[in-house]
């Protein structure tokens, strides 16, 4: 597995209430949920990245508020159109 190192303040676990470990699911979450409603990556990969299988990535991303499923307005209108 590869790792990344971050620099961050030193008053970070405080003001988050939470630990080194804690902070890095957090992180590797974040990121996932970020990536994965840009459509950079598949719903599979977020799992991955963020260390979860698909349905606690999904229940994951319904506690943080995000929605779980891309939708393309603009293609589903163009489907609806076509009856």
């Amino acid at each position: 597995m590869t790792h990344v190192s971050v620099e961050l303040p030193e008053t970070v676990y405080s003001v988050l209430h939470c630990g080194p470990d804690e902070l890095g699911h957090e992180l590797r979450l974040a990121a996932a949920a970020l990536w994965y409603q840009q459509g950079r990556i598949s719903q599979e990969w977020a799992a991955k990245i963020a260390g979860l299988d698909r349905t606690d990535f999904l229940l994951a991303l319904a506690k943080i508020g995000k929605d779980s499923f891309q939708v393309d307005f603009e293609d589903l209108d163009k489907e609806l159109a076509r009856g």
